[in-house]
């Protein structure tokens, strides 16, 4: 089932707080479905309104309800962060990836810092069930981060691999570990974003 809104997510401190970042959840991209291309860079600059509902038969028109004029800085993605299954990144089409290259170029020309999280880990490599310490180590792993590395120009110091929680009852430090990394690593280039942007705009 894809998600077609476009939803912003807050995250908790202790008592009624927040911290300062949010996540903003898109509609998939497909190569024959999901998220249109210009929906995506529209969004990245901030011209999506919070509950917009995608359609992947039209983008968002200029002067719809939905669609921010003038975006004010928080509106704007800070991080793209592109999210693939690990165990499918060998069968991307080439239309699919040729989308997503645009994307990429369209974020560089923006400066937005991109990152990328392979899931479900324990899928490509059914060994890291028992363990995933040596996830980094594991040759079919490296392998398919250099692939999508080759495959869309994004770093391999900028691909994250997690394993999802869907069996297990109790938290495992494990796992966490490897989707804190992702998440630290994230907020960082968010934060350098931020100090790029701030350094542009102050006063000489």
């Amino acid at each position: 089932m894809l998600l077609k809104l476009y939803i912003t997510y807050k995250v908790h401190k202790e008592g009624k707080s927040f911290y300062p970042f949010v996540f903003c959840d898109i509609m998939g991209l497909s190569y024959d479905e999901g998220i249109l291309e210009d929906d995506v860079k529209l969004a990245l600059r901030g011209h999506v309104k919070e509950g917009y509902k995608f359609k992947p038969e039209s983008h968002l028109p200029e002067g719809d309800e939905s669609y921010e004029q003038v975006p004010k800085p928080k509106h704007k993605a800070h991080v793209l962060v592109y999210v693939f299954s690990a165990d499918t990144v060998e069968c991307k089409k080439e239309e699919f990836l040729k989308k997503t290259r645009r994307i990429r170029l369209d974020a560089s020309s923006q400066n937005i810092a991109q990152i990328a999280i392979l899931t479900k880990i324990d899928k490509l490599c059914p060994e890291m069930k028992e363990d995933i310490k040596n996830v980094y180590i594991l040759r079919k792993m490296k392998e398919t981060m250099e692939i999508f590395s080759a495959d869309l120009g994004i770093p391999m110091n900028c691909i994250f691999p997690v394993k999802n929680y869907h069996e297990e009852i109790n938290m495992n430090e494990d796992i966490n570990s490897l989707i804190l990394s992702a998440l630290k690593h994230i907020i960082q280039r968010g934060d350098d974003y931020f100090t790029f942007l701030h350094s542009r705009y102050e006063p000489s």
